[in-house]
């Protein structure tokens, strides 16, 4: 059999991840316009007259943390998306590809809070997009046992941010905590695929560096 028959060119390869790059920039408009599509059902169901009423203060405040979870969302599944742009190995691209799809429901979810509480999210949305997804193609070099390992530390810290809502949002802000509930869940979920798959555990300055970024991105989402 004749090499180049089966073997991808150096211009076919080219093409694909010039196809590849098309994709992410379709992907990135429509999380960044709003217009991205959730693939399952909003956890909170449709509103309803007898939703119990937050006051203004507890709207505001159950807004800026679902903001805080939106954006999240935007640097999950731009991570990974960035992450399975570069993996060679189809089956761990598949993982990588199906978190991102879900973390993309949550995000969409968290949009629709925002509009039931009448605030928006994060302007800062284009530079978290870009730097995750970024961040995703540097992931991806390290091998795909850190790749993983970057999935599950991004998950395990994503699960602590989620606990703490549960604890600080308005009690009574049902709507809020049948969305976190079901993200925490999927998260947990995504954590142990990574597991699964073989994860490596990040050296400690990675890890550390991590929750800087998270504490700053969460203290700068809640705001603005």
């Amino acid at each position: 059999m004749n090499p180049s028959l089966s073997t991808p060119t150096r211009l076919q390869r080219r093409k694909s991840l010039f196809d590849d790059l098309l994709g992410e920039v379709n992907q990135a408009l429509h999380v960044l316009s709003r217009s991205a599509v959730a693939g399952r059902s909003n956890p909170a169901g449709k509103v309803r007259s007898d939703d119990p009423a937050l006051s203004p203060a507890e709207a505001k405040h159950a807004a800026g943390l679902m903001r805080i979870n939106h954006v999240g969302e935007v640097c999950a599944q731009a991570l990974y998306r960035g992450q399975a742009l570069m993996c060679d190995d189809a089956k761990i691209k598949a993982v990588l590809y199906q978190a991102a799809s879900e973390e993309v429901d949550h995000l969409v979810w968290c949009d629709d809070r925002l509009r039931e509480l009448g605030s928006r999210p994060s302007v800062l949305n284009p530079l978290w997009y870009a730097a995750s997804l970024g961040l995703g193609v540097v992931a991806s070099k390290a091998g795909i046992p850190y790749n993983l390992g970057f999935m599950a530390e991004t998950e395990r810290q994503v699960e602590q941010h989620l606990d703490q809502h549960l604890e600080i949002l308005p009690p009574q802000d049902v709507r809020s905590r049948a969305i976190v509930q079901q993200m925490k869940t999927d998260e947990i979920e995504h954590r142990m695929t990574a597991e699964h798959h073989g994860a490596a555990s990040l050296p400690a300055p990675v890890k550390a560096l991590m929750r800087v970024m998270s504490t700053v991105m969460t203290t700068t989402a809640y705001r603005i």
